[in-house]
C-alpha cells in the first residue's frame, strides 16, 4: 500500500486525512502549527516535525494549503524538493491560480516527480463524508495510478492537462459565488416583503432554482449564523485568481467583477473569518436606509 504525506491539515485537510486513515493508508501528517495535526496521533497517523520528515520515503504527497503563498513556501524550499522520492507523486488539492500550479507541476515533473492539480469543492461536509468534487489535472496515467487514493476524498475526474483542475476550481467557484449572492438577494426579498424565506425554501425543492447553496447557504443566512465552513476571505482570493484568469484570455467577467467587489467589501469590513454565505451581509448593507 502506498505510503502517504499529507501536508496541511486544516478545516479540509483533518478530515480528509481522517478518511484516508479509516481506508488503512500508512499516513504521514504535518502541520505548520503541530498542535492541529496532533489529534490525528488517536486516528494511528504518524505526527512529522518537520517537511524533511513528512515527504521522505512518502510514495504520494498531498497537500492542501491556504493559497499560492502558502504552497510556494512548501514547495519551493529545499527540505521539499531534497527529499522527494523519485518517482514519486505530488498532489497539490490547494485552490490556486493555474499558473502557479503550472509552474510547480512542469519543475516537478523535470525532476522525475509526477504531479496533480487537484482542487476540490464541497466544503467541511464533503470532506468528511468523502464526498468532494475532485477536478483535477495531469496525465492520464498519473491520475490513474492515484485514483483509489482520490476516490477515499471523493469524486475525482481529468478534466485535462496540468492546471486544468485550477481552471475547473475556478468555473467551481464563479457559479458558487455567483449562487450565494442570488440566494442572498432572494432571502432578502422575502425578508423585506413579508413572505416567509424557510417555506420559500421548502417551496423551491425540486425545482430549477433548487441547488445545495439555497438547502445549505439559505439556512445559513436565515439563522444568521456565518460559522466559517469556507471562508468569505477565501472566496474573495478565488474571485481574484478568476478574473485574473480571465485577463489572461482576454475575457470580461462582469457578473463576477461584481460579486469579487460585494467580496471584497465583506473583508475590508470585518468578516474575512466569516462564512462565504455571509454574503448575505453585504446586501443588507447595501439596503440600509
Amino acid at each position: 500500500m502506498k505510503q502517504i504525506a499529507f501536508i496541511g491539515i486544516g478545516l479540509m485537510g483533518l478530515p480528509m486525512a481522517k478518511n484516508l486513515l479509516k481506508a488503512n493508508y500508512p499516513l504521514k501528517v504535518f502541520n505548520r502549527s503541530s498542535k492541529k495535526a496532533e489529534v490525528l496521533k488517536e486516528h494511528k497517523a504518524i505526527v512529522a516535525k518537520s517537511i524533511k520528515e513528512v515527504v521522505t520515503n512518502a510514495d504520494v504527497i498531498i497537500t492542501m494549503l491556504t493559497d499560492d503563498s502558502a504552497v510556494d513556501s512548501v514547495m519551493k524550499s529545499k527540505e521539499f524538493l531534497d527529499n522527494l522520492k523519485s518517482g514519486s507523486t505530488v498532489i497539490d488539492m490547494s485552490s490556486v491560480k493555474p499558473e502557479t500550479a503550472k509552474f510547480h507541476g512542469t519543475y516537478l515533473m523535470s525532476k522525475n516527480i509526477n504531479y496533480l492539480d487537484a482542487p476540490v469543492s464541497g466544503g467541511t461536509i464533503g470532506a468528511e463524508e468523502g464526498s468532494l468534487a475532485i477536478m483535477v489535472g495531469g496525465e492520464q496515467k498519473v491520475f490513474d495510478n492515484c485514483l483509489a487514493i482520490l476516490k477515499v476524498i471523493g469524486n475525482p475526474t481529468l478534466v485535462g492537462p496540468l492546471s486544468s483542475g485550477q481552471v475547473s476550481k475556478l468555473a467551481n467557484q464563479i457559479i458558487v459565488g455567483l449562487t450565494i449572492g442570488a440566494v442572498a438577494e432572494a432571502i432578502t426579498l422575502c425578508e423585506r416583503a413579508g413572505a416567509n424565506p424557510e417555506k420559500m425554501i421548502k417551496a423551491l425543492t425540486g425545482g430549477w432554482a433548487d441547488s445545495k447553496i439555497l438547502q445549505t447557504h439559505g439556512q445559513r443566512m436565515i439563522k444568521k449564523d456565518f460559522t466559517p465552513k469556507g471562508k468569505t476571505s477565501t472566496h474573495l482570493k478565488d474571485m481574484n485568481n478568476i478574473l485574473g484568469c480571465a485577463k489572461n484570455f482576454d475575457l470580461h467577467l462582469p457578473i463576477s467583477t461584481l460579486v469579487k467587489e460585494m467580496y471584497n467589501n465583506l473583508v475590508k469590513n470585518g468578516c474575512g473569518d466569516q462564512d462565504h454565505s455571509s454574503l448575505y451581509k453585504e446586501i443588507e448593507r447595501l439596503n440600509k436606509k
